[in-house]
């Protein structure tokens, strides 16, 4: 089968683009990628920093506090915190707090050629809620210089499905609305469980009605035989 030039040509920047590096970002900027995996219970928060060869030493300065040219473990710790204090979870209208689960620092040198990423692992309990729910991310670090990219990955439990995806201009802000078809929502039982509820309840009438009956046919025979009266 032949291809028109038109055809061909589209096919090659296609392919192109496909080929070129997935994290190349413009040398002025931090590029700072988050993803997002969400769980009934808990939301687990990744991102990756990449700093450009531009703004590399004003990074590094507030990295590497001390200058000494070498990110010690305390110094990791204290920019993961850092940039957590600059970010916000809210699900359903409460905020969720963020935890450190890891922490990659490369070293300084590849950091100065642009081929590090800090790599940051986070994780949140997720408040209780209904079937529908509503996460927003944002990310508030370094904003003078940084450029940012936020995205959902799909859920790998079956009951979660992404229904809507939201981000301000800038990508620093991030909303995500999914929904829990097994959770009911708040206050409201489900169908199931009204069926239940009314199986139950017609199961204890008719037990209760029993009884009385019981009771009855019992007080009739002790008076049929005080009185030497047949039961009618």
């Amino acid at each position: 089968m032949s291809v028109g030039p038109s055809i061909a040509c589209v096919i090659f920047v296609v392919l192109m683009s496909a080929a070129a590096p997935a994290r190349a970002h413009r040398l002025d900027e931090y590029l700072q990628a988050t993803t997002i995996d969400l769980e009934k219970e808990r939301v687990a928060v990744q991102i990756r920093l990449t700093p450009g060869v531009e703004v590399i030493r004003a990074v590094l300065g507030v990295i590497d506090g001390d200058g000494n040219g070498e990110i010690s473990q305390r110094e990791q710790r204290a920019y993961a915190e850092r940039v957590m204090r600059d970010l916000s979870l809210v699900v359903d209208g409460q905020a969720a707090r963020l935890r450190l689960i890891s922490a990659t620092f490369p070293s300084i040198g590849q950091m100065k050629e642009g081929l590090g990423d800090i790599e940051l692992n986070l994780e949140a309990d997720v408040p209780a809620g209904g079937g529908n729910r509503r996460l927003a991310f944002e990310n508030r670090h370094q904003r003078a210089v940084s450029a940012y990219l936020a995205n959902c990955l799909v859920p790998g439990d079956p009951d979660l499905r992404i229904t809507a995806q939201r981000r301000n201009e800038d990508q620093s802000r991030y909303e995500v609305e999914y929904t829990q078809p097994n959770v009911p929502a708040r206050g409201v039982p489900p169908a199931a469980s009204w069926s239940t509820v009314t199986f139950w309840t017609v199961v204890n009438a008719v037990v209760l009605g029993a009884w009385g009956a019981v009771g009855l046919w019992r007080r009739w025979a002790v008076r049929a035989a005080a009185t030497g009266k047949p039961i009618r």
